[in-house]
């Protein structure tokens, strides 16, 4: 299984208690976070493709299904044309349909691959600006991913940067608290670039490894916000070209091909290098990750498909296709 972050050379061995859960563990949390969309693509399979052939009428009825799981038409087409396209026998089960079709799924996925790979120069911390709509999941995710690093030995800052949301400080606090992570905030700072900016300061000054900047969170059409938040990056860079090094945008897979928008926004706004899809356990509609990755060509870091800290893992194209569609 791929990790969500590559390790610095110069980096410290890790501490092996504090490191997410096996490859196991973690499959048995994919399955049953993406249940409800397992469930509905296998009663699909079932009343599509039990004793009935790969043939016209039965891609039509899967095209239909795949469109119902939020894949969309262009990628449901896509997928449907590439199984019609291997002429399987009559005698072919649902179960060997389903290999076929994870095979697909995993090949269409397998550009979007990615993580974070920790370095430091010029004695900057590593820095990751993370950005998304409001209720995608941001400050969890990044308690998430503070907790996973220091567990790692990485010494991190967490800069509250939602100067709007107290709840959202409180919360960014707690679970700083929980990692054994620094935190950072500054309360008379209503400009987000600004306290940005001065975590940078303390993060430089503090030798920390890496800045994990959270951002409050804005709807893509509010305009006004949205400049507001192409302001931090522009900040950053003063101090160095290139920062920040990562802008990870947070995407609520509940919220379905609504996503497709939020990445082209988000994206011009502030440049996202990689996406964390959070909330898989709570949608039907786990499919959106196709369309996503087609559309954006953008890395998925990491998914989420639970609360807990080991709900949050690197991305692995094989293990989500075959759990997508039941297959241990």
């Amino acid at each position: 299984m791929f990790s969500i972050f590559r390790r610095r050379e110069s980096a410290p061995p890790p501490q092996s208690a504090n490191l997410p859960d096996t490859k196991t563990g973690w499959l048995a949390r994919l399955k049953s976070g993406l249940q409800k969309t397992t469930q509905q693509f296998s009663q699909a399979f079932d009343n599509i493709f039990v004793n009935r052939p790969v043939d016209a009428a039965t891609l039509a009825e899967l095209e239909d299904a795949l469109i119902m799981g939020d894949l969309g038409a262009p990628m449901a087409a896509e997928i449907c044309a590439a199984l019609g396209a291997k002429r399987l026998p009559p005698e072919t089960t649902p179960t060997q349909i389903r290999e076929e079709l994870a095979a697909i799924i995993e090949a269409k996925l397998s550009h979007c691959t990615g993580a974070l790979t920790i370095t430091r120069s010029d004695k900057l911390p590593y820095v990751v600006m993370v950005s998304g709509v409001n209720g995608a999941g941001k400050t969890t995710t990044i308690g998430k991913l503070a907790q996973q690093l220091a567990g790692q030995n990485y010494r991190v800052m967490i800069a509250a940067g939602d100067t709007f949301r107290a709840a959202a400080r409180e919360q960014l606090a707690v679970w700083a608290e929980r990692g054994g992570v620094t935190y950072f905030e500054q309360l008379n700072v209503h400009d987000p670039a600004a306290l940005a900016f001065a975590a940078l300061d303390a993060a430089i000054a503090g030798d920390f490894d890496v800045l994990l900047i959270d951002t409050a969170g804005r709807l893509q059409s509010n305009h006004a916000l949205m400049e507001q938040l192409a302001k931090i990056p522009r900040v950053l860079a003063k101090k160095n070209p290139a920062l920040p090094h990562a802008s990870i945008l947070i995407l609520d897979a509940t919220a379905g091909q609504n996503a497709l928008t939020q990445v082209q926004a988000f994206h011009k706004a502030v440049g996202v290098t990689g996406l964390v899809i959070t909330k898989l356990d709570g949608t039907a509609k786990g499919g959106v990750i196709l369309p996503i990755a087609a559309q954006s060509q953008l890395p998925i870091i990491a998914i989420g498909v639970g609360e807990g800290i080991d709900d949050l893992q690197a991305f692995d194209p094989r293990e989500f296709s075959r759990q997508l569609l039941g297959l241990d």
